[in-house]
């Protein structure tokens, strides 16, 4: 089974500067479902990887992000799509923890727990944090334009990340490269 690791807000969902604070806040992109649903079709496992600093912030509680990461599955789902796992940091950018991006301790547990390298594995975000943590393990970082996206594009010209880092304008697009690309392997490997 292969494998891929998703940013949750602005590349799943919609993103706030002001946080998504409960699952009434939290909302699917267009396309973003029905997306994560190829990835499922194509046996792919989908795992997300996400910072949540409004915990440590005290916005919301672990119950309440709970109900939000409910709400996703079950949207995702409702398209035919499934998540394996949810990783997230809980912790504030002054806490010191090795699990929030750009830091890649969070990838490195997804590594652990799935008893699986990352290298090479697609990862895909929508800020510059989440490119830095999924070449921190080797992984293929894809940045899409939505949420933060057009801005850490502007950012990421300026950045070493720019030579290796792929671009598309969402989940959907990224997606169907990624299928397409599996596809051509495949049909290659059986000539």
């Amino acid at each position: 089974m292969k494998l891929i690791v998703l940013d949750r807000d602005g590349v799943i969902n919609r993103d706030s500067d002001d946080f998504i604070k409960s699952p009434e806040e939290w909302q699917l992109l267009p396309g973003s479902a029905e997306a994560i649903a190829r990835l499922t079709q194509a046996r792919y496992q989908v795992v997300v990887a996400t910072n949540q600093s409004g915990v440590a912030r005290g916005y919301f509680d672990l119950g309440v992000l709970n109900r939000i990461h409910e709400k996703m599955q079950r949207e995702v789902s409702l398209a035919g799509g499934r998540i394996d796992a949810i990783f997230f940091c809980p912790h504030g950018p002054d806490d010191g923890c090795e699990c929030r991006k750009p830091k890649p301790g969070m990838f490195r547990d997804i590594e652990r727990r799935l008893q699986t390298k990352l290298n090479g594995v697609p990862a895909i975000g929508d800020s510059l944090r989440d490119l830095q943590a999924a070449q921190a393990v080797g992984a293929r970082a894809i940045l899409v334009r939505s949420g933060k996206g057009v801005l850490t594009e502007k950012r990421l010209a300026e950045s070493p990340l720019a030579e290796t880092v792929e671009l598309f304008d969402d989940l959907a697009a990224a997606v169907d490269a990624l299928l397409s690309e599996s596809l051509e392997i495949d049909e290659s490997s059986e000539s």
